[in-house]
């Protein structure tokens, strides 16, 4: 197993693990082509995450919310305003989508956005609150939301 693989059963109690700022630094939502890493932690310190937040150059609708464990395993990713993903099975998935890590692809597979956990997809703002719900992220890191979000 790659350094990078996980057994599905600890990538998804990675995912169901609460998960806490770890510092109380203020972040700046990123704007145009910016990015953003946040760092947390589980409640009891043992493990490291980050949140990435991604935006892109030209459409302001466009972009990524990531959760990371262990510096490079992506746990969940959401992927909005961007071109339609294709499965390894050769399915294509519409943007927005979801990732959630699935052992032996990591990231690879994607599925249609659920509506219940993000019921609205076009509110950026309450996207990034919708997905640290998603993630278990229960004491959030604070980031200033910039004048285009």
């Amino acid at each position: 197993m790659a350094a990078t693989d996980l057994p599905q059963s600890e990538a998804d109690a990675l995912i169901a693990l609460a998960k806490v700022k770890v510092n109380d630094d203020s972040y700046d939502y990123p704007g145009t082509g910016g990015s953003l890493v946040v760092p947390l932690t589980s409640q009891d310190k043992r493990e490291e995450f980050l949140l990435d937040i991604y935006r892109g150059r030209i459409d302001l609708l466009k972009g990524t919310y990531q959760n990371r464990a262990r510096q490079v395993i992506v746990l969940v990713r959401v992927d909005f305003g961007g071109a339609p993903h294709r499965n390894p099975d050769g399915e294509e998935v519409p943007c927005p989508h979801l990732h959630l890590y699935r052992e032996g692809f990591g990231d690879k597979w994607a599925m249609p956005l659920p509506v219940a956990s993000f019921p609205n997809i076009n509110d950026l703002w309450q996207t990034l609150e919708d997905f640290m719900t998603f993630c278990n992220v229960v004491d959030r890191p604070a980031i200033a939301r910039g004048l285009f979000i």
